[in-house]
């Protein structure tokens, strides 16, 4: 019977979930491209926006935790990233903003930075 290392199957941990980001972040940009297509005022709108702050608010939390073994400057670069995105956010839900396309980019460039 094969035996798994404890670095294997900590690889195995972070490949899960670096996976597990990524897909939450296609949901969070699918929603987010259903939203804009249906309007502001749209019921997807809402869902869109609070999903998307949920998953932020989740990064950011992990991210400022100092286990997390991501370097201490990328962690603070996602941070603001985060913050940016959170603000912005927060503009289209008050109906003072309709930039899903910037909520869409900066989305997928982190989506895709994920390795």
């Amino acid at each position: 019977m094969y035996q798994f290392s404890y670095s294997e199957v900590q690889t195995d941990s972070l490949a899960d979930a670096k996976d597990r980001e990524q897909q939450v972040l296609s949901r969070s940009i699918d929603l987010l491209i259903a939203a804009r297509d249906k309007g502001v005022q749209s019921q997807e709108t809402v869902e869109a926006i609070h999903f998307m702050m949920r998953v932020w608010t989740a990064f950011i939390d992990d991210l400022g935790n100092p286990e997390n073994e991501l370097p201490k400057e990328l962690r603070a670069n996602l941070i603001s990233i985060g913050i940016w995105l959170l603000r912005e956010a927060e503009e289209v839900r008050q109906g003072r903003s309709e930039n899903f396309d910037g909520l869409i980019e900066v989305s997928q460039i982190i989506r895709d930075g994920i390795q």
